[in-house]
């Protein structure tokens, strides 16, 4: 099973994309995230013509949004409601041998890493907390986690890591509670299993920077994590920064992991 996640920036605008993607890489199922559109408006029959007949999609005008689109059966779609919020960062669905599959759009943060003077900050670890305690409930239950975490938590998930130690997405507050997520999930990070620590890892690159691919001052924002006892099961994971060469790309890159479950 090849499963691939992306923030895809607007898929109403990036929809040629999506269906290059899928197409050129063979892909049973995709997770996008920042949808950026009601779900009245979700473009699914484009989708459905080529074959991801089984869709679970929760978006909002401008903001937000996430989906699992597939080939493959899938059951039992679900959402939480983090931090009371209402807004669309989170769904779920079931697999084959009752594996789960979670859909994150992880809150931003803002700018200021300040909890009591920045309210986006403030949510962006209620979030995570409220994720820690969620996934810590019942780790019998397989599951595959991915999506844009808005965090990257190593130092080589970063461009410098001296440089962005007080810049959101890579504080020390965001990146242990993520790591303790993870571990408290018992959980693995596929793409850091499959590639060493030692060497730099990114998923998104700042539209700011015109030069991106030469500067290349990128971060791990994004991620693909799966429940211990099924890492066995996986046997590939690509992250295909070519896509952000693309017309009109979005920021950041998908990841393919490809598992046999």
């Amino acid at each position: 099973m090849r499963i691939a996640t992306w923030n895809i920036n607007s898929v109403r605008l990036r929809i040629h994309h999506v269906l290059r993607f899928l197409k050129e890489y063979n892909i049973d199922i995709i997770c996008l995230q920042e949808t950026k559109t009601p779900d009245e408006y979700f473009p699914w029959q484009e989708f459905e013509d080529i074959g991801y007949k089984y869709q679970n999609y929760r978006g909002e005008k401008s903001y937000n949004g996430v989906a699992i689109l597939s080939r493959i059966k899938m059951i039992d779609n679900s959402y939480v409601n983090w931090c009371n919020k209402g807004d669309t960062r989170h769904i779920s669905v079931k697999l084959k041998n009752d594996v789960e599959l979670h859909n994150f759009y992880v809150p931003a943060g803002g700018d200021e890493p300040d909890v009591v003077i920045n309210p986006k900050f403030e949510h962006k670890i209620s979030f995570l907390n409220e994720m820690k305690s969620f996934l810590s409930k019942d780790i019998s239950i397989n599951k595959i986690l991915v999506g844009d975490l808005n965090i990257a938590p190593l130092e080589n998930d970063v461009w410098s890591h001296k440089q962005l130690l007080n810049v959101v997405s890579h504080t020390p507050i965001e990146t242990d509670t993520l790591l303790e997520i993870i571990s408290k999930g018992e959980l693995t990070d596929v793409m850091r299993e499959l590639v060493p620590s030692a060497e730099k890892l990114y998923t998104w690159w700042s539209y700011r920077n015109r030069n991106w691919e030469i500067s290349n001052r990128g971060r791990r924002l994004d991620h693909f994590w799966v429940s211990k006892n099924i890492f066995p099961q996986v046997q590939s994971g690509v992250i295909y920064k070519n896509t952000r060469s693309w017309e009109r790309p979005s920021d950041h890159v998908p990841i393919v992991v490809d598992i046999n479950i």
